[in-house]
């Protein structure tokens, strides 16, 4: 299937802000609403040790914990400072810890050494052991050290790094990191920097509220929002995609919607449609068999002749009104049924694809749009003239491409929004004409006034006169106006009228926004001088993101 964020379209290809860069637009005229929504921030190698801090501090101060404990409960809770608050208000401390295999500090006897002082009987190996070669860990369960690294190596190399529980039967405590990270470190020091790593990848891998960037090659960078999962992100890298399923924007498309729309262009489900219509399975071999003449006696190249209105066998002997040993006078209901609604659901699939695909071909055109427009505005500006402001050309430029991306992916919202794969039980075949028309009206609407922008940013204005030039200038501000409000229309139509009826949670879209993606901000990645929580060199050793 054609994409837009292809690699051959990737040099072509740039963020909607991109189109507003170092131009403000002073008209009155044309006033852009400052974008809502959900702030994001890019994650990179240096900020990450920096974003746990955020979280893990505050956790640590609010329930005087220390580190290790801080960040079981955080990797417990997908690191959901929120969530674990609201956990500790309505069940309490207790409740809370045991969940997370945090020992309670009450219940623990924080005098006791590490390390025993006389001989120690280990329950694993069964051997006694002087007590400075044994480890006790949070819950007062004290074992070997060569058994506790053994045991750490092993869940290491699962995977289970994040939690490692306490060798004890029926013990849910989670070690302590220092310890794992210590005594792994003395035997295989490669393993402890991959516990290491572990750790701190655990505030991206089991956080919802950040997500690797899913360019490639990949950038290294994370994103993290504040508030709505459903949203649409652009990285710093300049890749933007759908912080849900991290494929491209396909907003208004719910993620469920996009998925099954990629994958009924990208197989071969449409073929076999095709074949359904156009042929029918030989009786013997059953080969699908395509008639190519006006006889109805059919022959398939395994030899077998059959009817072509019955698909039964039958000799070859034959005149124009039958055929001989064979008559198929009697209808049949389901094989005629069957075959008329494969035709009808391969022309409606059809009919929205080749819309889909026309924006989508528009779309990759007009960003080659951008050059000549910045060429054309360059020649304006040169000449001896009292219109010295052009940045409505470019914002004119930028509302094409928001809105063109709206429409293109309002196709595949429609396939499926008044289709029978999604919704066949949640609306009346009236309700369903009723809120198809509603729709297609606005969409049209829509359609009609993108075209009609298109068309005054394609004028060679560079060689028109001034009065000319102020005419074109009204057209395109008005039309950016208009498809704005047009484009806001049809999201509060599939918000409230489509989507918002059948209360399904499934189907969330990511909100519009005029101004556009919103392109995350650099996280701050200076290190806090009073902040102990965290060693210095927790970060050193780490390979990141391999």
């Amino acid at each position: 299937m054609d994409d837009y964020f292809s690699s051959e379209e990737e040099e072509e290809y740039c963020s909607d802000r991109d189109a507003l860069d170092g131009l403000e637009n002073d008209d009155p005229d044309y006033d852009w609403v400052p974008p809502k929504g959900p702030s994001t921030k890019v994650i990179t190698k240096e900020s990450l040790l920096c974003a746990q801090r955020g979280d893990l501090r505050r956790v640590m101060e609010l329930l005087s914990l220390r580190e290790h404990h801080a960040r079981t409960l955080l990797i417990h809770h997908r690191w959901d400072v929120e969530k674990l608050l609201a956990v500790l208000v309505e069940r309490g401390k207790a409740c809370l810890f045991a969940n997370a295999g945090v020992p309670l500090t009450e219940d623990q006897d924080l005098s006791l050494p590490r390390h025993s002082t006389s001989t120690v009987m280990c329950d694993i190996c069964m051997e006694d052991i002087p007590g400075q070669i044994t480890t006790r860990m949070d819950c007062s369960h004290c074992y070997c050290n060569d058994c506790w690294t053994e045991h750490f190596v092993v869940k290491i190399n699962e995977g289970q790094s994040k939690r490692i529980k306490c060798m004890a039967h029926k013990c849910n405590a989670i070690c302590d990191e220092a310890i794992v990270r210590d005594l792994v470190r003395r035997r295989h020091p490669d393993l402890a920097n991959k516990f290491d790593r572990f750790l701190l990848e655990s505030y991206i891998e089991d956080n919802k509220m950040v997500k690797w960037c899913p360019s490639t090659p990949h950038c290294g960078n994370a994103i993290r929002i504040e508030e709505d999962e459903c949203c649409e992100v652009e990285c710093s890298c300049g890749l933007q995609f759908c912080f849900s399923c991290l494929s491209e924007p396909h907003s208004p498309c719910s993620c469920l919607m996009w998925e099954l729309w990629s994958k009924k262009c990208r197989d071969e489900s449409e073929t076999v449609n095709w074949i359904t219509v156009h042929t029918k399975p030989c009786p013997k071999c059953h080969k699908p068999v395509e008639k190519n003449g006006g006889c109805n006696l059919v022959s398939c190249i395994c030899g077998q002749a059959f009817c072509w209105l019955c698909g039964g066998a039958t000799g070859r002997d034959h005149t124009w009104s039958n055929i001989a040993g064979h008559s198929c006078g009697r209808y049949k209901e389901d094989q005629e049924q069957k075959s008329e609604r494969a035709k009808r659901d391969l022309y409606r699939y059809m009919h929205y694809h080749n819309r889909y695909k026309a924006h989508l071909d528009s779309f990759k055109l007009e960003n080659k749009l951008r050059e000549t427009i910045q060429e054309k505005v360059s020649v304006s500006e040169e000449k001896e003239s009292a219109l010295r402001d052009f940045t409505w050309v470019t914002n004119g430029l930028y509302r094409l491409f928001r809105s063109r991306r709206v429409l293109l992916y309002s196709y595949p919202f429609a396939f499926y929004m008044f289709g029978e794969e999604l919704f066949t039980d949640e609306m009346t075949d009236e309700q369903r004409e009723i809120k198809q028309h509603l729709f297609e009206d606005q969409q049209q609407q829509l359609e009609a006034n993108v075209e009609r922008l298109s068309k005054f940013l394609e004028e060679p204005f560079d060689e028109y006169d001034e009065k000319k030039v102020m005419d074109v200038r009204m057209h395109v501000i008005n039309l950016s106006v208009v498809t704005d409000t047009l484009c806001r229309k049809m999201y509060e139509c599939i918000e409230t009228d489509l989507l918002g009826c059948l209360a399904l949670g499934t189907h969330n879209i990511a909100p519009y926004k005029s101004k556009g993606i919103e392109r995350a901000a650099a996280l701050n990645a200076k290190a806090d001088e009073s902040d102990k929580y965290l060693p210095l060199d927790f970060g050193k050793a780490v390979d990141f993101r391999m």
